[in-house]
């Protein structure tokens, strides 16, 4: 389960109104089920970013997706409604993801090399993407470069037994 917010404006802009903006919800701009206050929501790891370009290029992009991944206890019928409009909530089924782990700071050049490598790299194992690439990270800013935890996601077609 993962609430997210359609943004626009470059990665680093869309990246921080996106997370504020989910910020905002979990930590209390929200409408529990059965009554008329609010909850917080604990802060789960990783927070997406994902392109909305059909290039899989995210030097170009100008629109995109960020998403909070839901702690477990939450389903679509339990979990606060989001006062924001702009913050949806979504059931995300079960996938088979390439993954590609690295550590440091994302910069835009940093993600478009680590996406193309993850794409070359599905290409030379024959694999089918099926999504955009999605950068996700679970640390928290202050975390030093050499311990942070980030990811280049994508989507394949499940692999043949």
């Amino acid at each position: 389960l993962i609430a997210q917010v359609l943004v626009t404006g470059t990665f680093d802009s869309a990246s921080n109104k996106g997370f504020r903006l989910l910020a905002d919800f979990i930590f209390g701009n929200n409408q529990a089920v059965d009554s008329n206050t609010s909850t917080k929501i604990a802060m789960t790891a990783p927070v997406t970013v994902e392109s909305q370009n059909t290039d899989m290029s995210v030097q170009t992009a100008k629109k995109w997706r960020i998403h909070f991944v839901m702690p477990s206890q939450f389903t679509l019928t339990n979990i606060p409604k989001p006062k924001n409009e702009a913050i949806s909530i979504r059931d995300v089924p079960s996938k088979f993801y390439l993954v590609h782990s690295y550590s440091g700071f994302n910069t835009l050049g940093r993600v478009q090399s680590k996406t193309e490598e993850t794409m070359e790299w599905a290409k030379r194992k024959s694999l089918k993407v099926i999504s955009s690439p999605q950068l996700s990270r679970y640390d928290p800013p202050w975390t030093l470069p050499m311990f942070r935890r980030n990811e280049i996601m994508v989507d394949i077609t499940p692999p043949t037994p």
